[in-house]
């Protein structure tokens, strides 16, 4: 006699970023209708918004993770970017109301999106605050994966004025090797590890792209990919203290986006080695042709 297995409930929160929306995609080209928790369903396109059902709320809103959640067996997690002075509380609450929403509801299997550095525990700036999400969703005591990933492609956005310069200016130290990754491939893993759903126990899977780069060689990358000169450009702790308090944040915040730089360079070595499961495909050079060598 056979038997049908009635389809697995999944949320996706943060489904319009750049890894929830590619999660989205393709547990809607799996057959699965997920549920999305935003705050503004509007961002959602038309065909996209027909094949999934919606929680319109804020991740810091406990009952609406809460409503978002009920009945669902597994969960893919992503702390929003912290909104208020101290990241590291922004993202303790976050992952508080996550736990909370893992234990009241039950939810079997938990994604979520962390980061290198969280092994750390402490020292790594803003990513300290992944790290208390992880704590907290291991205290549930439900089967977790958290993805710990590196720097991403798309941060390189932010730098776009520089760039059309010659200039990619960083804190991070120009000969620190560290991995990349495109969050296309990130999203790819996350999907694929939601939809398998049989694993156990509190794991963690490092996404560190295909290869480690320093800062020299990603601005030789963008070079080739845009056509002209790039160098890359160290700003000097202070330098970069400064710049990010002349732009009106505050010292924990600053704190955070400094420390990540401090504390991931020099000899700190990711716990989870490169390998078959933590490599991902999309070069640098593929990323960058495609979305930046149209830069004017």
């Amino acid at each position: 006699m056979a038997y049908e297995h009635a389809p697995a409930q999944i949320v996706v929160t943060t489904p319009t970023g750049r890894v929830g929306s590619r999660v989205v995609r393709l547990l809607l080209q799996a057959g699965v209708r997920p549920t999305l928790l935003l705050r503004d369903p509007g961002r959602l396109d038309t065909a996209t918004r027909e094949r999934v059902d919606v929680v319109q709320g804020d991740q810091g809103d406990v009952d609406a993770v809460l409503r978002a959640t009920r009945d669902a067996d597994r969960l893919f997690w992503v702390n929003p970017p912290p909104s208020g002075d101290d990241p590291i509380a922004d993202h303790t609450r976050m992952g508080a109301n996550a736990a909370r929403a893992v234990e009241e509801n039950g939810i079997a299997h938990t994604v979520f999106l962390s980061s290198v550095g969280a092994e750390k525990r402490h020292g790594a700036g803003e990513i300290d605050g992944l790290a208390r999400t992880e704590e907290a969703l291991n205290a549930t005591g439900a089967d977790v994966l958290h993805l710990r990933c590196g720097y991403f492609f798309t941060n390189l956005l932010m730098d776009l004025a520089s760039l059309r310069s010659g200039v990619l200016p960083t804190p991070w130290p120009l000969d620190h090797s560290m991995p990349w990754v495109d969050p296309r491939d990130i999203g790819e893993v996350a999907a694929a590890r939601l939809l398998a759903g049989d694993w156990s126990g509190v794991q963690v899977q490092a996404v560190h792209g295909p290869e480690d780069l320093t800062f020299s060689q990603v601005a030789d990358v963008l070079g080739r990919a845009m056509e002209r000169r790039v160098r890359a450009e160290h700003i000097p702790v202070d330098d970069f203290r400064a710049t990010l308090r002349a732009a009106g944040l505050g010292e924990e915040r600053i704190e955070g986006l400094v420390g990540m730089s401090v504390g991931l360079s020099g000899d700190f070595v990711p716990e989870n080695e490169r390998d078959l499961l933590t490599t991902t495909p999309t070069t640098l050079a593929a990323w960058a042709h495609a979305h930046l060598r149209p830069l004017p």
